[in-house]
């Protein structure tokens, strides 16, 4: 049976598993929301609407920025909901991402996870996106990839191949090497599957359990995972009670 201290690099999903995306998503809806009182907008129909319609336009637009994307999305959600927006409101919400919060168990996890692997960002949005992020996060990681930088998003198969290019190139790793840890089925787990990489799942809404998909798109088959925490401080505590054992 694997153990997590068997492998030597950390592959991070951020949005959803060390930043939490959703209170950000939520937060960064409440102008347009605001806009139209009249308008019936929880915020489990305003997440299930991101997660549908952010997914819609990265499959449309792989090489737009992940700003642009985020304006684009803003539009399809305010159509879904029946709510009238605007242009200054789209923007307002494309640049939202740097101020999306940490979860408060990230910084103190990262920071045990960084004596036992390198860690490596996967990430989705935009390189000056990820550097506000940065900031909240603790650590300084090994490589950060990004949508930017590739010309796609996730669950893209030329992102986990660019990936695993890289870590070849930049770190001699190889797959084996890569337990890759993140929140989203849709975003990893499936493409981890299809990639044959070891992955823990960061299950923050509890779906294992019968909690909600929150902002992200369902998949119709679950994908198989190695491991399974509800936090990120709860994988550092496995971590280092496995790294002590072995010790």
């Amino acid at each position: 049976m694997p153990k997590p201290t068997d492998y030597k690099v950390l592959t991070f999903d951020c949005y959803g598993t060390l930043i939490d995306w959703e209170t950000g998503i939520w937060d960064a809806l409440q102008p347009l929301i605001m806009q139209n009182p009249g308008a019936e907008a929880t915020r489990d129909a305003a997440l299930l609407a991101f997660g549908q319609c952010e997914s819609l336009q990265e499959q449309e637009t792989p090489d737009l920025l992940y700003p642009e994307l985020l304006a684009r999305v803003h539009r399809r959600i305010a159509d879904r909901l029946a709510m009238q927006t605007a242009p200054e409101l789209d923007e307002a919400f494309g640049a939202s991402v740097p101020d999306w919060p940490a979860f408060p168990d990230t910084a103190d996890a990262l920071r045990v996870l960084k004596r036992h692997f390198r860690l490596v960002i996967l990430s989705n949005v935009h390189r000056a996106g990820i550097a506000g992020s940065n900031r909240k996060l603790g650590v300084d990681f090994d490589a950060i990839y990004t949508a930017e930088d590739i010309g796609s998003y996730k669950p893209a198969d030329r992102n986990f191949e660019y990936l695993l290019a890289h870590l070849e190139s930049d770190f001699g790793l190889d797959r084996s090497d890569v337990l890759h840890t993140a929140q989203s089925l849709h975003h990893d787990h499936a493409p981890a599957n299809r990639f044959g990489l070891a992955n823990a799942w960061i299950d923050r809404q509890r779906l294992s359990e019968g909690g909600s998909w929150g902002a992200t798109e369902r998949v119709e088959t679950m994908p198989t995972t190695d491991f399974v925490y509800f936090s990120m401080g709860e994988m550092a505590d496995a971590v280092a009670e496995c790294a002590n054992a072995e010790a």
